[in-house]
């Protein structure tokens, strides 16, 4: 008996237990239910709002896009007006341009002609002039020495100009007054240079240039001049070397003056021939170059025993200037 009801017991027990985890399960899933019923609705209309803000907000960037777009197409429009004037007034500066272009080109076809009398008129001017001086005699001296029987048909000159110690405290004087004789016989000229014998620029600035002929370059060559005291060896080689083959140019006239008292170079020979080479004549004979030389009489004043130095000189400047078309002038007086 007690066994059996010991059993019935246990039997009882164990079914109780199923009961109750059977229930528990069922709480469970009813819970589950109510929690997902509850939470859902929530995130729903969270999400809900949430994209309706992020529609506003696109649609606030799309009407600011569709601004700005508006503003670049006017931007755009204004730009594209502003090239075509542009483009307009372009149109008529080349047309202008070219107008100006062809009045130049015959301007300078008149100017060419211009020159071609005036060289013209200043060879009769020498005629006229050595004519004169055999009518009014051997004795009959012109005022200015140094433009008489010059050529005056170049378009360019270039000055070498010895500036020596003796040249300088001998007869710097009579430099400045022969290169304002010179200077007043060419009125108007394309370019003027300016080198010491030695080929030393008196404006470095326009080394390998012309310096502009104005009026006010004029006077400032002028006042250069009187204080331009530079080295030299006494002899003009490497100034008319560089003149020539800087300057030079198969449309140039040019014509060199070479100012100087001494000659302590080698042999007169020797530079007569250099500058044959460099200074070779054409088909015709013409030089590239005129070569006038002006020789002032300082050794002879101060150095009189020293006869062969400036005997020598003369000899090299006429030699120069009877060679390269140009016209030896030997002043009486370095002063």
């Amino acid at each position: 008996m007690r066994r059996g009801r010991g059993g019935r017991r246990e039997l009882n027990d164990s079914g109780l237990s199923f009961l109750d985890v059977i229930s528990c399960g069922f709480g469970a899933v009813i819970l589950l239910l109510i929690i997902t019923k509850t939470v859902e609705p929530v995130v729903l209309e969270k999400t809900t709002d949430d994209l309706e803000a992020l529609l506003v907000k696109l649609q606030e960037e799309l009407f600011d896009i569709r601004g700005e777009t508006r503003e670049v197409n006017r931007e755009l429009t204004d730009r594209r007006r502003q090239l075509e004037e542009a483009l307009n007034r372009i149109a008529v500066l080349e047309r202008n341009f070219s107008q100006i272009q062809s009045e130049f080109d015959t301007t300078r076809q008149r100017a060419d002609t211009l020159q071609t009398e005036l060289s013209r008129y200043a060879d009769a001017r020498q005629e006229l002039t050595e004519e004169m001086q055999r009518l009014l005699g051997e004795g009959f001296v012109p005022q200015n020495q140094l433009a008489g029987g010059i050529p005056v048909d170049s378009e360019y000159i270039i000055f070498v100009i010895d500036t020596s110690g003796s040249m300088f405290q001998g007869a710097w004087a009579s430099v400045e007054e022969k290169m304002r004789e010179a200077l007043d016989l060419y009125p108007e000229v394309k370019g003027i240079q300016v080198l010491n014998d030695q080929g030393t620029y008196m404006w470095p600035a326009f080394e390998g240039e012309w310096i502009p002929d104005t009026p006010r370059m004029r006077q400032s060559i002028l006042d250069r001049l009187q204080g331009w005291n530079t080295f030299s060896n006494s002899s003009p080689v490497e100034g008319i070397t560089e003149a020539i083959s800087t300057y030079w140019s198969p449309d140039r006239k040019i014509s060199i003056y070479v100012f100087g008292d001494d000659f302590q170079g080698g042999s007169v020979e020797a530079v007569v021939d250099t500058i044959d080479r460099i200074n070779r004549a054409d088909a015709d004979g013409n030089r590239r170059v005129r070569i006038h030389t002006v020789g002032f009489p300082v050794q002879l004043e101060y150095a009189r025993s020293m006869r062969d130095t400036p005997t020598r000189f003369a000899t090299l400047m006429r030699e120069l200037a009877r060679r390269n078309g140009g016209t030896f002038v030997g002043l009486e007086d370095a002063r």
